[in-house]
């Protein structure tokens, strides 16, 4: 009976050991490829329209600042993004607008209509490098990449203003990704616990620190996804000491969203 008894000690200490993976540990951990999809998704929102302030501030602290509203839409395929930016202030940059249209399966049409030509003109793949009306976002920061364009590595995990984040390196994929972005390399910090950036690392085609963004302020726009947004972003271009801040004054999710405001008629409307 003892011997028994202790078979059957051994037994289950034994099916502890088995199991306990099962509870505590099992599911496997996500790649760095599904971590970038999860981050890629998570700020795929139906509808939002924001108010944003954008100021720029050079090398000697001089700041100058901008308004504009910016809406967006979720095309049916779930996704690609329709986006237009407008500006309202200062005077000499008002009525310039962007538009976007992403293409999973192509290259996106960019537009950009400035006042004094009284005509939008189209960008090409290369402008996505470009500065951003002279901020220090290029056109190709205002959205996320694909992610199958990029070779992405999980480097390690790590804590960022509290907040677990997976740090991922992501590499083009090919030299006319690499072109067309002006990085040889980023390096992302993604929260563990919406998947949405809080920090990236930009270098340039040598593989210089190029620009840093900080991203903070994370808000739950859209519960029943899971879709969320930051109110808040930091672009500092350390090789010129320029800086530039993002502040989303109001956002509204759900709005109505017609599909033609995303054309270059409606851009061009003053």
């Amino acid at each position: 009976m003892k011997r028994m008894v202790i078979a059957i000690t051994m037994l289950s200490a034994s099916a502890l050991v088995t199991l306990a993976p099962i509870g505590v540990s099992a599911a496997p951990e996500l790649s760095a490829h599904a971590i970038m999809e999860k981050n890629f998704f998570v700020s795929k929102i139906k509808s939002l329209k924001t108010d944003s302030t954008m100021i720029l501030i050079n090398d000697k602290g001089q700041q100058r600042e901008r308004k504009n509203t910016t809406l967006l839409k979720l095309q049916a395929n779930g996704i690609d993004s329709k986006l237009l930016v407008k500006f309202s202030t200062p005077t000499d940059i008002k009525g310039t607008g962007f538009l976007q249209i992403e293409h999973s399966d192509a290259d996106d049409d960019l537009w950009l209509y400035l006042p004094a030509l009284k005509k939008s003109r189209r960008l090409v793949a290369n402008n996505k490098k470009d500065s951003f009306l002279g901020s220090d976002f290029s056109y190709g920061d205002i959205s996320l990449p694909k992610v199958d364009q990029y070779q992405h590595t999980l480097l390690r995990t790590e804590s960022l203003d509290d907040h677990p984040c997976y740090v991922i390196e992501s590499v083009p994929g090919n030299d006319t990704v690499k072109s067309n972005s002006g990085y040889s390399k980023k390096l992302t910090w993604v929260r563990t616990d919406n998947f949405l950036e809080a920090k990236v690392e930009y270098y340039d085609i040598s593989g210089r620190l190029l620009k840093t963004q900080r991203i903070t302020q994370h808000q739950l726009v859209e519960p029943a996804t899971a879709r969320w947004f930051a109110l808040h972003r930091e672009m500092t271009n350390h090789q010129t000491s320029h800086q530039t801040v993002l502040n989303f004054d109001k956002i509204e999710a759900g709005v109505a969203a017609p599909d033609d405001q995303f054309t270059t008629r409606y851009v061009e409307r003053e």
